[in-house]
């Protein structure tokens, strides 16, 4: 198994990479005038408040703080690992994970385990134990002025267990098609979006302290979804999709006679559920 990062030149050069450095050159100068008195009663510190539009600018256009032309990309050979675990700790970072394609391999034309999207000047951390594959994501270990969201694609057809969490970012996690041995997954100020996985050996845990968390069944598959709902926290549930077996318990519609049943979790202290 081979660990392949490579610094690609990003295809979509935005316009907001100029905003940061532009912005620090002007307060800079205007700072240096006002040292010198050169601005008479001028209040340089008046200008903090524009620094800040321009930094937040760089971010909602870029989506990092300092510019970089360049995107860290890695891919992993599959190897002989045959289950694996995808740990995250994104903190503010947004997180997508998703299924590779069954046929997927990598440039040398090996297939891959896992592919993704991930911090400029910045790898993941992989261990390896025999057939077990152990990758790790932390935000601590990535640049501080990168915000740019991580995208991570893994191989189908072996079990995962899924650890993600994030302070502030958002978790976006596409499990179709994917067999999950264990998931847990957390927000604290933080959306979360999962779609079912078609196997799960065991309940999927998914919780946001403050905010929603919608989960989407694909038709035919088999999910039996309990929401622990709180004063602050309810559940939206389309009754097209989901019935209900007893209070707080939603099984999903339309189910294949040989789709395996999938339980999931879900819990919250303000927010609401959304089952669709």
């Amino acid at each position: 198994m081979d660990v392949k990062p490579a610094a690609t030149k990003s295809s979509d050069r935005r316009s907001g990479s100029w905003l940061w450095p532009l912005a620090l050159t002007i307060f800079g100068i205007v700072l240096l005038l006002d040292n010198f008195l050169l601005l008479g009663d001028f209040n340089a510190v008046a200008l903090l408040p524009l620094l800040l539009v321009m930094v937040g600018a760089q971010i909602l256009l870029r989506g990092d703080l300092l510019p970089n032309d360049e995107t860290r990309r890695f891919g992993i050979t599959r190897g002989s690992v045959e289950s694996g675990t995808l740990e995250i700790s994104s903190g503010e970072i947004d997180v997508e994970v998703r299924a590779l394609q069954a046929d997927y391999h990598l440039r040398d034309g090996q297939p891959a385990l896992i592919t993704g999207q991930y911090a400029a000047q910045s790898r993941p951390q992989l261990n390896m134990a025999e057939n077990y594959a152990h990758l790790k994501l932390d935000r601590s270990a990535t640049p501080w002025a990168s915000f740019a969201d991580w995208k991570i694609s893994v191989a189908p057809d072996l079990p995962w267990q899924i650890l993600a969490t994030a302070h502030l970012g958002q978790i976006n996690l596409d499990l179709t098609g994917i067999i999950i041995h264990e998931a847990a997954i957390a927000t604290g100020m933080g959306d979360i979006r999962l779609v079912s996985p078609i196997e799960a050996f065991r309940p999927l845990q998914v919780r946001s302290t403050l905010g929603n968390i919608h989960v989407i069944t694909p038709i035919g598959y088999r999910t039996r979804i309990t929401v622990t709902k709180s004063r602050m926290f309810s559940v939206q549930a389309d009754l097209t999709r989901y019935q209900t077996s007893e209070p707080g318990v939603f099984i999903a519609l339309d189910a294949e006679e040989s789709a395996t049943l999938v339980d999931i979790r879900l819990s919250g202290t303000f927010g609401d559920a959304y089952l669709v």
